[in-house]
C-alpha cells in the first residue's frame, strides 16, 4: 500500500501535513513558554489533589491519557468529556479544573462558562488560542503556533502533550525523555502493519495505561477513513467486545515498558486467536508475540511513549485512510470547529 502522487494528494492530507511537519518544533517551544504558568497550575494540584481534566474529541483523549501520569503523583485526576460535565456533572468545588480546547471555542467550553459564571479560581485552559473564548476567561498555557487549521487533531494533540509535560514537570517528572523522543522521531516502517490491516472494515483500537493515545488515534482513523474505528480500554474489551472480533475488524494495540504491559500482550494473543488481524506499537521492550504485527519503539513508558508513537500512529492512521477515501481529511459532516451541542 503506497502513498498517493504527491499531486493527487486530497488537499485535506496536505493540510494535515503542514501541521505535522512542524508539530514537534511547536510542542518544544510550547513546553519552554508555558513555564510561567505550570507553577500556579502545579501548586493548585497540590493543594486540591483531585484535578478535573475538561474538553471534546482528541482533548478529550489527551486528558484520558494524561489521568495516569498525574495520579502517579497522588493526584486523583479523572477526565471527563465537558458534554458529559454539561448535563450530568461532578462537583467543581475544591478541585483544579483543566479546561483542553485547541480553538478555545467550542459550543461546550462557552455554554460551561456561562452556566458556571466562570467556574473557580482554580479553573485554567489549555488552548492554541491565545485570543480565545477559553484564554480570555481562564489562565490559559497557549501552544505556540497558533489554531490548528487542518480537519483531524495531529499538531494539537502533540502540544497539548507537550503542555501537559510541562505541568508535569513543575510537579517533579523528569521531562528529559520525552523532550528527547520529541526532537529524535523513531520511523519504524509502516508497509507491513498497514498490509496487516488492508482488508477490515472495522478498526478497534485498545490500550491500558495508554488507553488515552489509544482514544486519539481511534478518533483520527474514524474522522479521516470514515469506517468504524473506536476504542476500547483493555479490560472492556476482554468484557463482551470480543465477541465481534474476526478476520474484518482489526485491532490496534499499545503497549510501553509498564505494569500493564502483560495485559496488553495478553489481549494481542487473544485477539489474534479470534482472527483479527492485530497491528502492535511497541514500546515495552518485550519480545514481539507471533502472528502480530509489531511497530517497534525504543523502550519507554508514560509521556515519553506516547510521545515516541504520537507521531508514527498519526501517520499510519493518515495512510489507512488515504487507501480507502479519495478526499482523505476534508470533513463531510464535521466542521474543524465544533460550535453546536
Amino acid at each position: 500500500m503506497t502513498m498517493t502522487d504527491a499531486r493527487n494528494r486530497p488537499a485535506g492530507l496536505i493540510a494535515i501535513d503542514h501541521e505535522m511537519a512542524r508539530q514537534a518544533s511547536d510542542a518544544v517551544a510550547s513546553f519552554h513558554a508555558a513555564q510561567a504558568l505550570t507553577g500556579r497550575i502545579a501548586a493548585s494540584l497540590k493543594a486540591t489533589g483531585r484535578p478535573l481534566l475538561l474538553g471534546m474529541g482528541g482533548s478529550h483523549a489527551v486528558g484520558r491519557a494524561v489521568e495516569p501520569l498525574y495520579r502517579a503523583h497522588g493526584i486523583d485526576a479523572i477526565a471527563l468529556p465537558l458534554s458529559e460535565q454539561l448535563g450530568q456533572p461532578l462537583a467543581i468545588e475544591g478541585k483544579t479544573i483543566l479546561v483542553t480546547s485547541q480553538s478555545g471555542e467550542s459550543a461546550e467550553v462557552l455554554r460551561w462558562f456561562a452556566e458556571t459564571n466562570g467556574a473557580t479560581g482554580d479553573t485554567f485552559g489549555l488552548t492554541l488560542e491565545g485570543d480565545s473564548f477559553l484564554a480570555r476567561n481562564a489562565p490559559s498555557l497557549v501552544g505556540v503556533g497558533g489554531t490548528e487549521k487542518a480537519f483531524a487533531a495531529t499538531r494539537s494533540l502533540t502540544i497539548s502533550f507537550a503542555l501537559h509535560l510541562a505541568i508535569l514537570a513543575a510537579l517533579g517528572d523528569d521531562p528529559s525523555p520525552s523532550l528527547l523522543a520529541i526532537e529524535n522521531r523513531q520511523a519504524p516502517d509502516l508497509a507491513a502493519a498497514l498490509a496487516t490491516l488492508a482488508g477490515v472494515r472495522a478498526v478497534v483500537t485498545s490500550g491500558r495505561q495508554l488507553q488515552g493515545l489509544a482514544e486519539a488515534i481511534g478518533l483520527g482513523l474514524t474522522e479521516l477513513s470514515r469506517i468504524p474505528c473506536f476504542s476500547l480500554e483493555g479490560g472492556q474489551l476482554r468484557h463482551g467486545p470480543m465477541e465481534m472480533l474476526g478476520p474484518s475488524v482489526g485491532v490496534v494495540l499499545f503497549r510501553a515498558a509498564d505494569a500493564t504491559a502483560g495485559l496488553v500482550s495478553a489481549m494481542a494473543v487473544s485477539a489474534a486467536e479470534a482472527g483479527s488481524p492485530v497491528v502492535l506499537f511497541d514500546a515495552s521492550g518485550e519480545a514481539p508475540i507471533p502472528g502480530v504485527t509489531t511497530l517497534s519503539f525504543e523502550q519507554a513508558a508514560g509521556m515519553a511513549a506516547i510521545f515516541a508513537m504520537l507521531p508514527v500512529a498519526q501517520l499510519f492512521m493518515i495512510a489507512f485512510a488515504e487507501a480507502r477515501v479519495a478526499d482523505a481529511g476534508t470533513p463531510v459532516r464535521s466542521t474543524k470547529i465544533t460550535r453546536s451541542e
